[in-house]
């Protein structure tokens, strides 16, 4: 038997088979395992139908797995007479489309004079759908008592344990304890009523779900058939391939993107629930992405989610701890977000070269911080001992000698450093001096990529293997190949705040901006050029010439 020949394309810098036929379809049970993108993925926290999941879930473990994928491909092509139609996504069917005889009769009795059958005339059906159902027992008390003996059951029930050891002489209940407002015949009596009539109500209520199922059975299979037909060739799209994910001609987005973050002027759209923070822990930072973890809650709703979101463009010093913002999800519905980790890693490389900078700033501030709290507790102290000083008598007590010897080192040391500090600056100013002024500017800028350029070839690296496979892997997810997020495609995932153009001045002509331009090169030349005639020490400045 001759071996099925795949297609392949390049989706997201990887190698992938392509889905595009109903012969692919056909043929995906002999599909490499080591080819498919995804092994498998958890059934909760996909932006797809609840009930095409669990239709496509065959063996209920919350987990979709290759053979279930392939069980219900086989299942679909066996359905249809041309699966083709599965590429439309659509919850509609065309009557001449459906192979199995059974499915075909009930949905052209409901179709009528339609050519077509969709999953909301079946969805009708279903919902008319009555029977005669068993009466409910009524209850044997009111409400508000039964729900009291529930509450107080457990409590009731080890008083009358006690007091019947107690007779024993096998314990003591203490005279503070509160007893039950009946005798204990009494409670177990309307503890059998109640019991009773739970088992009766439980009965009526199954018999009468039994027998809804069973006239709601015949419409089953077309609603199992028109939901799979809407949403599987999707699950495909981001199970073999991540083509939804990729694909920056086409508004799907990928199964797994919850919403939109809007956080510090700019919209994040790769956005994914998280269904385990300690596996996050371990796998989130093997990405290379800079991720922000955010606790979400809609106060109208009640609803609540955690998120983790891909900052891919921007700059970070806005973005810590804490800061709120406000999450979207894809049925439009907001949530207060708040902050509550971040993984750091490059966005940029641009945000890069200034990285050591901040670096250092922050390491300056914090020892000024710390240099200036530390005076603080120190002149508190001084304060406070010379108050007690003065309380106490303290006339007795000799002033020590002033040493000159000690206050002399000290001098000859502090002037030792200074000289030091001058020689150096003396020697950098020579040597500048020593070079032309282009010369100058050369060094300058050899001086910033000595300090910029190590973080800004990491970041390039870094950048270049950028990974979501991790996070997905965090979510629970199999995935069997790289999900590289270029940063190109990166800047896709992340739109910046884009504001109108201001003007300078109102009416102000081309010629107008050019002569403002070149007089600010003029500017800063002159600038340099006088520096650079100060540091020489020339006598006149066209000695440079």
């Amino acid at each position: 038997m001759a071996k099925y020949k795949w297609s392949f394309a390049n989706v997201g810098g990887v190698a992938r088979v392509r889905i595009q036929s109903a012969e692919d379809l056909r043929h995906l049970g002999e599909l490499d395992k080591k080819m498919w993108t995804v092994l498998s993925c958890p059934v909760n926290g996909l932006e797809i139908s609840a009930d095409s999941l669990s239709l496509m879930d065959i063996d209920g473990d919350g987990k979709l797995r290759l053979k279930e994928v392939v069980g219900t491909a086989e299942y679909l092509c066996a359905a249809l007479k041309d699966p083709k139609s599965l590429f439309e996504q659509k919850d509609a069917i065309a009557l001449d489309n459906i192979a199995e005889e059974a499915i075909h009769t009930v949905a052209k009795k409901l179709a009528g004079e339609k050519s077509e059958i969709a999953l909301a005339d079946v969805q009708a059906a279903i919902d008319a759908v009555t029977i005669e159902e068993q009466p409910i027992p009524e209850a044997p008390l009111e409400a508000d008592v039964i729900a009291a003996y529930k509450e107080k059951s457990a409590e009731y029930a080890a008083y009358f344990e006690q007091e019947k050891l107690q007779k024993l002489g096998l314990a003591l209940i203490p005279e503070e304890t509160p007893k039950p407002g009946m005798s204990e015949k009494k409670f177990q009596e309307m503890g059998a009523q109640i019991a009773e009539w739970e088992a009766a109500k439980a009965a009526a209520e199954g018999a009468n779900a039994d027998a809804l199922a069973a006239a709601q059975a015949e419409f089953m299979p077309l609603r199992k058939l028109l939901l799979l037909h809407r949403d599987f060739y999707r699950l495909l799209r981001n199970f073999v391939t991540l083509e939804d994910f990729y694909d920056l001609n086409d508004k799907t987005i990928a199964s797994f993107q919850a919403g939109t973050l809007i956080i510090d002027q700019r919209a994040c759209h790769l956005c994914i629930r998280v269904n385990d923070m300690g596996k996050h822990d371990a796998q989130a930072p093997l990405s290379g992405m800079y991720l922000i973890y955010c606790n979400c809650e809609n106060k109208k709703t009640g609803k609540t989610a955690q998120i983790v979101a891909a900052v891919t463009q921007g700059e970070i010093k806005n973005l810590s701890v804490g800061k709120n913002a406000v999450f979207y999800d894809n049925d439009g519905l907001d949530y207060d977000a708040t902050v509550y980790k971040i993984i750091e890693n490059p966005i940029s490389i641009r945000q890069a070269f200034w990285t050591p900078y901040r670096k250092f700033s922050k390491w300056v501030e914090d020892k000024i911080n710390k240099s200036a709290a530390e005076k603080d507790a120190k002149a508190f102290d001084d304060m406070t001992a010379k108050a007690d000083a003065a309380a106490a008598d303290s006339a007795a007590e000799k002033k020590p000698a002033f040493d000159i010897a000690k206050f002399a080192g000290i001098f000859a040391a502090i002037g030792m450093a200074l000289g030091m500090i001058g020689a150096a600056l003396a020697s950098v100013a020579a040597g500048l001096a020593a070079l032309t002024w282009w010369q100058n500017i050369l060094v300058f800028i050899c001086i910033l990529l000595v300090i910029s350029g190590p973080s800004m070839i990491m970041a390039w690296l870094k950048l270049r293997r950028r990974n979501l496979a991790p996070v997905l892997n965090a979510n629970g997810w199999a995935v069997n190949a790289d999900a590289i997020i270029s940063v190109p495609f990166g800047r896709t995932l992340t739109e910046q705040v884009a504001f109108p153009l201001v003007k300078v001045k109102k009416g102000l002509k081309g010629w107008q901006i050019c002569l403002i331009v070149l007089a600010a090169l003029i500017v800063v030349a002159g600038v340099a050029w006088l520096c650079h005639w100060l540091v020489s020490g020339c006598s006149w400045p066209f000695c440079l010439i």
